[in-house]
């Protein structure tokens, strides 16, 4: 069930809340403090009222007691049971006549006053004598009523005074979070100055600031690289859709010509087929891109396998050029594991090998190497072709991209094969290179280990 309270309507009351405890708490124990001061100074009152009669036992035991004191509430007993003294109050002596001598402290009332009565013995010659004292607690309950109203005002007080602070601090505290929520509804869509503000606190809302604005950051870029190969796949395919177009025309021509329409009819079918293996690099390339966990895990006697699969393909498309394709694999821990999957492991060396056997001259070299390194494998192929341009090579790894003429060969590819090697290293998180050498390229894949 959603709450219709605010952020800073659940801090205040949940604070509230906690200074409740803790000041009922508070007044509780300074209470019940305060009474067993008030306690204990009365039983002392009534103690030091004995002392003098306990000493003049003690000091003249064949004497008469002196009488207390005006106020002075006591009681003594002689060892024969006669009253020797007593000033108490009616229902109080009643309440002593009850008990017998002994050291100890109770509770007495005379006409709904409380009394605290405090009891001793003193041993002489004679016998043992009772003492019996009595302190009046009225004042001192009068003064606990006192202490209850002020304990009850200034609690009070102070539970709202922390109220009020408390929803003072969380409104202050959350004026980030209300400049962050303004500025997000004035955000539009992409652009490089649409940030949230970061305060200046350093604290947990300008970390979420931060945060957010690097998720602003990966959205535009997301959005700047979307609308960068929308662009790019527009003018891919504009090229390959106009011939389509144009030989369907040529094609209406030759109705009448057999040979010709079949022609026509043939190239017509190679631009479908070059139409639809952009559409499904493309479709490839925004799914790897899409997909930030990698696949697997996938033992590396599996992608021996693809590899000496991608070799064999590569070896036929070199007999018309009579390119030599060479593989070299090293010894791989059979636990090994790498989160790439065996199809998508086999389209990287494809894709690497075409390259290399379309760069390469008339019996050229194409090697492939697959072997361990540490914490990973690395794939490398090398080609003895003409290399790659230098402007080339910073951008060998966008869509689309192609080198000049120094690779014609190469020429009339959908530009996206090394996007796409880029693209299922990383999501297998590794790494793609390429390089020239002494002679020709050098493409290098790493991925490491799960």
């Amino acid at each position: 069930m959603r709450s219709a309270l605010s952020v800073r309507s659940r801090i205040t009351i949940g604070s509230a809340v906690v200074a409740l405890v803790v000041v009922a708490i508070s007044v509780f124990a300074i209470r019940v403090n305060v009474e067993s001061i008030l306690h204990s100074s009365n039983v002392s009152l009534a103690t030091t009222d004995l002392a003098s009669f306990e000493r003049d036992l003690i000091m003249n035991p064949g004497e008469s007691v002196d009488p207390p004191g005006a106020g002075v509430l006591v009681l003594v007993r002689a060892p024969d049971g006669s009253i020797a003294v007593d000033t108490l109050p009616h229902d109080v002596r009643r309440a002593v006549e009850r008990r017998a001598p002994g050291h100890e402290v109770f509770s007495a009332s005379e006409d709904g006053t409380p009394y605290v009565v405090v009891a001793q013995t003193v041993r002489t010659r004679s016998g043992t004598w009772g003492l019996w004292a009595a302190r009046s607690s009225a004042s001192s309950n009068l003064a606990l009523h006192g202490l209850d109203g002020t304990l009850l005002v200034g609690g009070a007080l102070v539970l709202l005074a922390f109220a009020a602070a408390s929803w003072l601090l969380a409104t202050f505290s959350l004026r980030p979070v209300s400049a962050m929520r303004r500025r997000a509804e004035t955000l539009s869509g992409a652009g490089d100055d649409e940030r949230l503000p970061v305060g200046p606190a350093g604290d947990e809302i300008a970390a979420l600031a931060s945060t957010l604005n690097a998720f602003l950051d990966r959205v535009n870029a997301s959005t700047v690289r979307e609308k960068r190969m929308v662009s790019d796949a527009a003018h891919e395919l504009r090229t390959p859709l106009a011939a389509l177009r144009t030989q369907l025309e040529l094609a209406h021509d030759g109705f009448g010509d057999a040979d010709a329409l079949a022609r026509e009819i043939l190239e017509a079918e190679t631009s479908v087929i070059r139409l639809t293996a952009l559409a499904d690099g493309l479709l490839e390339l925004s799914r790897l891109e899409g997909d930030t966990v990698g696949s697997g895990p996938t033992v590396a006697a599996e992608l021996i396998d693809e590899a000496m699969g991608s070799v064999d393909r590569a070896r036929m498309l070199a007999l018309a050029k009579k390119v030599d394709v060479a593989f070299d694999v090293g010894d791989f821990d059979e636990a090994a594991q790498f989160a790439v999957e065996p199809d998508a492991f086999a389209r990287v060396i494809d894709n690497l090998l075409s390259n290399a056997v379309a760069a390469v001259d008339v019996e050229g070299s194409v090697a492939l190497s697959v072997q361990p390194i540490a914490g990973g494998l690395q794939v490398e192929v090398r080609d003895d072709g003409p290399g790659l341009p230098p402007g080339f090579l910073a951008v060998a790894f966008d869509r689309f991209s192609r080198p000049d003429e120094s690779r014609s060969a190469a020429a009339g590819g959908s530009g996206l094969g090394l996007a796409l090697v880029r693209a299922i290293a990383e999501t297998a998180g590794g790494t793609a290179e390429l390089a020239n050498a002494e002679r020709g390229a050098i493409a290098t894949v790493r991925i490491p280990n799960m």
